[in-house]
């Protein structure tokens, strides 16, 4: 059986000329990362880089040499306007004042699971440049999910694969580590309406809000709950490795609002997480909402807004919406 690869693929598919070498530039770039992240201990990448985000988080080496990477393969090829990541304060314009697209991204999603040689992966969002030819600014990727060009992730696991949608449908590709070229492996992915997995933080249940423990206590009581069906959990602690299980096999991926801090919409990021996977998710036949709202169509107010997320088959989806947010 002959496979297209993936410039094959895109060339197949019309997308445009410079789209293709933004993802193309973006997977060759992944490709490298995972033969970084593939050296471990050997290559000196593991550990604490000694640094923060602007999240207040402690970057491990690899989220720092990930996001440089990315900056660098992209900065180059005269697609970009301007990129913001997760591991940057704000966004980074581009000389390139006519180039067409912007480039959100999460350099490498799960970096806590690095130094326990567990699954972590990369997440990218593709949006339009302002039509005008001028400088870029924050303002200018503030744009509702919906808006996004393409959208994708990269899981770096026993295989490294790269999952994609330019808004018609969802293809997987493998990367082949000899050659260095992405094959397309699993064409129109769909994720499955009704599912028997979950997956969520259990150990911040003392800090949910009454309707997800109340879903929750539902899943939990199986059979014999109001359910009626068995549920298993499953908690990666890396989004990309939690939705990517969603996406070959079917379930609903929770990070709820909480307790610790109400004031807070969330904890994952609405721009470079949420709003990406939630276009692969419904583009996949999925739902993605914020327990209240569809996430595609949340309005941006910052580059890094926090959301809360539900994301999966979409008949559990809905299910967890009916039960309320608060």
């Amino acid at each position: 059986m002959s496979r297209p690869t993936l410039t094959e693929h895109l060339i197949a598919s019309d997308a445009p000329p410079a789209l293709r070498l933004l993802i193309e530039t973006v997977a060759q770039t992944c490709a490298r990362i995972a033969d970084a992240i593939s050296q471990g201990a050997l290559g000196g990448v593991l550990g604490d880089a000694g640094t923060g985000n602007v999240q207040g988080e402690q970057q491990k080496k690899l989220d720092v040499i990930a996001n440089d990477m990315m900056l660098a393969a992209n900065a180059r090829n005269g697609t970009l306007r301007g990129m913001a990541s997760e591991e940057m304060d704000d966004v980074s314009p581009l000389e390139a004042s006519d180039a067409p697209y912007l480039l959100l991204f999460d350099p490498l999603d799960g970096s806590s699971n690095i130094d326990v040689n567990v699954s972590v992966g990369t997440i990218f969002s593709v949006l339009a440049a302002p039509r005008q030819p001028r400088a870029v600014t924050a303002e200018d990727f503030l744009q509702p999910g919906r808006d996004q060009v393409a959208a994708g992730y990269v899981v770096y696991g026993p295989a490294t694969m790269l999952v994609l949608t330019c808004g018609r449908g969802v293809d997987g590709f493998t990367l082949d580590r000899h050659t260095g070229s992405w094959w397309l492996t699993q064409p129109g992915m769909t994720v499955p309406a009704q599912t028997r997995e979950y997956a969520i933080n259990a150990s911040n249940a003392r800090h949910w809000f009454d309707p997800v423990k109340r879903y929750v206590d539902d899943l939990l009581a199986g059979k014999t709950g109001p359910i009626g069906k068995d549920y298993n959990m499953r908690w990666v602690a890396s989004m990309v490795a939690d939705v990517h299980r969603i996406m070959s096999r079917g379930g609903v991926f929770m990070y709820p609002r909480d307790a610790r801090d109400p004031d807070k919409p969330g904890k994952l990021r609405l721009m470079y997480e949420a709003n990406p996977m939630a276009m692969l998710v419904e583009q996949a036949g999925g739902a993605a909402h914020d327990g209240t709202t569809r996430i595609l169509d949340i309005a941006p107010t910052g580059i890094h807004q926090r959301v809360a997320v539900f994301l999966g088959s979409r008949e559990e989806v809905e299910r967890a919406a009916a039960y309320g947010s608060d």
